[in-house]
């Protein structure tokens, strides 16, 4: 088994303070084999708050897998937001867009959704796709194959459809052909978890798709920071959503959910 813990929508420069220390407690006693960060690391894409951003996460266990989100993208330098949108993200949290972690039992392979034309909203290209999809196919059998993107491919049902990545159906079908089991995301700022049978038509394919919340962001939109611990199995996925218990000081477990493989299928037990 390994368990993945999934951080998304950090926005350093508008963080709760309160919440680092406890968060860190709560993902080092989870003992992950990897940390996911799905995006927004910061609030304006500023350098002081990529240092912060960094800094906080080399406090947390290794190894990370961390993707930009749109706000990691400068808004108001036009100049930067155009020539050079990720320069400050690549020069102090990471210079890899395509970050993987690979062992005998789980292959997480990153993905980055941030653009420059689009003020918020994230796309991916058939490049990106291609090579995401020669490195699964080149990988040995067995392994759950994990997508992070900080825009998501699927969404909770109260969410607009101009949320979802652009070219997803293009993507999904590409990640049938290279068995994706699991597809993790943030920019919501909402929690969710289920299959993507219902929006994408693909016979005897339902990849998993998990959404975590703001962990650390003040803009919580209507629910708790949160943040995701999924324990990985061959054949079984657990999602267990942790909320802050602002009156305990403590992330505490919130909800449990697990899914299960029927084939290329992954299903709820409920």
């Amino acid at each position: 088994m390994r368990t993945l813990v999934h951080l998304s929508d950090l926005h350093f420069g508008r963080v709760d303070e309160a919440l680092l220390a406890p968060l860190k407690a709560c993902v080092e006693s989870l003992r992950p084999d990897v940390v996911v960060v799905s995006g927004d690391l910061t609030q304006r894409a500023r350098s002081e708050q990529f240092k912060q951003a960094r800094a906080w996460l080399d406090t947390l266990p290794g190894p990370q897998i961390v993707v930009p989100g749109n706000h990691d993208i400068p808004l108001y330098n036009v100049v930067a937001r155009f020539f050079t949108p990720l320069v400050k993200y690549r020069r102090h949290v990471t210079a890899d867009l395509a970050p993987e972690y690979v062992d005998d039992e789980i292959a997480v392979l990153g993905l980055n959704t941030a653009r420059s034309l689009t003020f918020k909203d994230g796309r991916v290209n058939r490049e990106q796709i291609g090579r995401l999809q020669e490195r699964f196919n080149a990988l040995p059998e067995g392994l759950t194959h994990v997508v992070v993107t900080h825009h998501p491919f699927d969404l909770p049902e109260h969410f607009d459809e101009d949320e979802l990545v652009d070219r997803a159906p293009m993507a999904m079908q590409a990640f049938a052909r290279c068995g994706v089991d699991l597809l993790l995301a943030g920019h919501l700022h909402s929690s969710h978890a289920g299959n993507s049978a219902h929006r994408y038509k693909i016979a005897g394919y339902a990849a998993l798709v998990v959404q975590a919340g703001t962990a650390t962001s003040t803009r919580k939109r209507g629910e708790n920071n949160s943040f995701n611990a999924i324990r990985v199995e061959k054949d079984q996925l657990t999602v267990e959503r942790y909320s802050w218990q602002g009156g305990l000081g403590i992330f505490e477990l919130a909800s449990t959910e697990l899914f299960r493989r029927n084939g290329d299928v992954w299903e709820s037990t409920r």
